[in-house]
Parts: structure tokens; C-alpha cells; sequence
């Protein structure tokens, strides 16, 4: 029988597929070898990601849904895995390759922790890093201090439900990990970039956290744990209250900033752009004047062309009008030889009847 392996690898996929062979491949490169992976068809639509999803199915466990959520998505790779620890990851992040090696270890070498999270880095459109210190309370009441992909224990996670499928909005990773504090289960941050999360202009955090969203989810969760959020609500204020000092502070540092750096620097690019814009009227006025004398060259070249094909004209009729003058002139000396010659005086008289009998003819016709 072959033994179980200890990592459930649940990857959550709702046309993501443009970027799940990236994922995958990352869990691949990982050099802790021992574990199971489970692929979550969350009701895709999309045809490329169909696709993918297909292909993979040959050699892969790929487990299909309706679209019900995030949530429900994890609920349904864990109950179609058996590992002693599981490890949610979303379709377009990416994991380091000692991830599994060092929370399996943090956990083997604690088992009084529940589960074990890392720091990440962000990618894509965004990039930065989360470097949280602790999971406890009250701090995790106050902020989500465990990524969403943090290797917990089976039994622990399935003591609290799993993950609650009506937090569709966002914050369901932030519930479990408040639900297994409450119950008595540790965790444990281990101080390394463990994980690089993609940000996306439709990334589900920014989406479901747009508008009034994000303050009726923290509203719901806050209902949910009334309990532990009343029990630590001085500490909590408190942290509110230097939280709000601390960006007033901020704030009037960036002012400050603003005042003595970015404003000379905002007017000097002003003045830049205006002497761009004026570079380019006077450029248009240029251009402008270049259309005209381009005008004015075309008529002038025009009117060259059409005083050339007078000139021809009239050279050619010149031409002409002079092989007529000339024409005329011999026929003149030819008539004029021809009445000078013996044979035009001895005809005379013959012309002569001729002529008398024509008009005779046109008078009696």
C-alpha cells in the first residue's frame, strides 16, 4: 500500500488558466517531494482555461464545481484529500521552492502550532513585501497576519468547518485563521519570503474590496468573532489610535515633502511643458509657412508649365503659318509662269468661249 503523502496541495482555479501552468510548475519545483496535489475547478467558463484544466486532467486530480466561491472551492480539495497537512494556493500565485521543506520542519519541530505561515512578495502590477511578526491575538484581530497559502494541520482545519462559504466576498483565510486562535491553536510566521503573490488590475482582493465592500466584510467578520474582538477592544482602540497617529504623522511628513520637493519639481516640469508647447506653435507656424511657399511653388511651377506649352503653340503655329506663306507664293509664280508660256496665250480664246457658254448656262438653265 502506498503511504499517504504529508502536503494536500490544493490549487483554486476559476478562469485562471493563463496563468495555472506557472503555478503548478512552482509546486513542482519544490524540494520537499512528499505530497498530493488536488486541482479545484471553481465553475470556469473561460475557453482557454477549460482547456487547460482538460489536459491536466490525464495526469492530475482536477475536481470540478459550480462556481460557489472561493470557500467552497478549498472545502471541496479537502475533502477530496487526505494529507496530514494542507496547503491552499490560488491559481495565479507562485510558491518558493523551500516553502514545503520549511513549514513541514517548523511544524514537525512544533507541535504545539497549528499552523505556519512566511513572508511574501508582491509581483505583476504591484511590488512589495509583507513581513508580519505575529499570528497571535489580539494582533491577528487587528490585521490578517497569515497568507491565505500557510500549511495547516489537517485536524485543525477541520475542526473549525473548514472555510466558511458564505465569506464570498473576501476575508475567508482572515475567519480561519481567527476561528483556530479561538479554539486554542496556535501558529507560528517563519521570517522568510516564502511566497510571491501576483497582483492583477482584477485580482479578487482589489474587486471584492472596492467601494463600501471592504468595510461590510471587516462589519461581518467583527459579528462573527464578537467574543475575542469585545474581549481585546481596549487593546484594539489603542492600536486604532496609534495606527491613525502614525499615518496622521506620515501624512504631514509627505506634505512636507511635497511642499519642499515635488512642488519645485511640479514646476519646473509646468515650465518644461510650456516651452514644449511653445516649441511646437512655433513648429506649427513653420509648417504652416512651408504649406504656402509649397503652394505658391506648385502655382509658379503651373504657370511655367502652361507658358512653355503656349510658346509651343504659337512656334508651331508660326511654323505653319510660314510653309503657307511659302506655298502661296510658289502657286503665285507657278500661275504667273504659266501666263507668261506660249500655250496659256494660244489657249486664251478657248478659256474665253468656255467662260461665255458657263454663264450662258447659269442664266438658262
Amino acid at each position: 500500500m502506498t503511504p499517504q503523502p504529508r502536503v494536500s496541495v490544493i490549487v483554486t482555479c476559476c478562469d485562471l488558466g493563463r496563468f495555472l501552468p506557472e503555478t503548478l510548475a512552482s509546486v513542482s519545483a519544490q524540494t520537499f517531494k512528499d505530497y498530493e496535489l488536488c486541482i479545484v475547478d471553481d465553475g470556469s467558463t473561460d475557453p482557454h482555461t477549460l482547456s487547460v484544466l482538460t489536459s491536466l486532467s490525464r495526469e492530475t486530480r482536477v475536481v470540478r464545481t459550480e462556481n460557489r466561491g472561493l470557500s467552497a472551492a478549498r472545502n471541496a480539495g479537502l475533502a477530496h484529500t487526505r494529507s496530514e497537512f494542507v496547503c491552499a494556493v490560488d491559481a495565479d500565485d507562485l510558491l518558493a521552492p523551500t516553502l514545503f521543506e520549511r513549514s513541514v520542519a517548523r511544524l514537525d519541530s512544533r507541535p504545539d502550532i497549528a499552523f505556519v505561515s512566511h513572508w511574501l512578495e508582491a509581483f505583476g502590477d504591484e511590488s512589495w513585501q509583507w513581513t508580519p511578526a505575529r499570528c497571535d491575538f489580539p494582533t491577528l484581530l487587528s490585521m490578517n497576519t497569515v497568507n491565505g497559502a500557510a500549511l495547516v494541520r489537517r485536524h485543525a482545519i477541520e475542526s473549525v468547518g473548514g472555510w466558511d462559504e458564505q465569506m464570498r466576498d473576501g476575508c475567508e483565510d482572515w475567519d480561519v485563521w481567527i476561528s483556530l486562535v479561538e479554539q486554542g491553536h496556535a501558529g507560528d510566521i517563519i521570517p522568510e519570503v516564502l511566497f510571491r503573490y501576483r497582483r492583477r488590475p482584477d485580482s479578487m482582493s482589489r474587486v471584492k474590496f472596492s467601494g463600501d465592500r471592504l468595510s461590510h466584510t471587516y462589519r461581518r467578520l467583527v459579528e462573527k468573532h464578537h467574543g475575542s474582538y469585545q474581549q481585546h477592544v481596549a487593546w484594539l482602540a489603542s492600536r486604532q489610535e496609534r495606527d491613525t497617529t502614525g499615518n496622521r504623522s506620515r501624512a504631514d511628513i509627505a506634505e512636507e515633502r511635497l511642499i519642499l520637493e515635488l512642488e519645485p519639481a511640479l514646476s519646473r516640469a509646468a515650465d518644461d511643458v510650456a516651452a514644449v508647447e511653445r516649441q511646437e506653435a512655433r513648429l506649427d507656424l513653420e509648417r504652416q509657412r512651408y504649406r504656402e511657399l509649397a503652394e505658391i511653388t506648385a502655382s509658379r511651377d503651373q504657370l511655367r508649365e502652361e507658358s512653355q506649352r503656349l510658346q509651343q503653340q504659337v512656334a508651331l503655329s508660326a511654323e505653319r503659318a510660314q510653309h503657307f506663306d511659302a506655298a502661296r507664293l510658289a502657286a503665285a509664280y507657278e500661275v504667273l509662269a504659266l501666263r507668261r508660256s506660249w500655250s496659256w496665250r494660244l489657249m486664251g480664246p478657248v478659256r474665253m468661249v468656255g467662260g461665255w457658254i458657263l454663264r450662258l448656262a447659269r442664266r438658262h438653265p
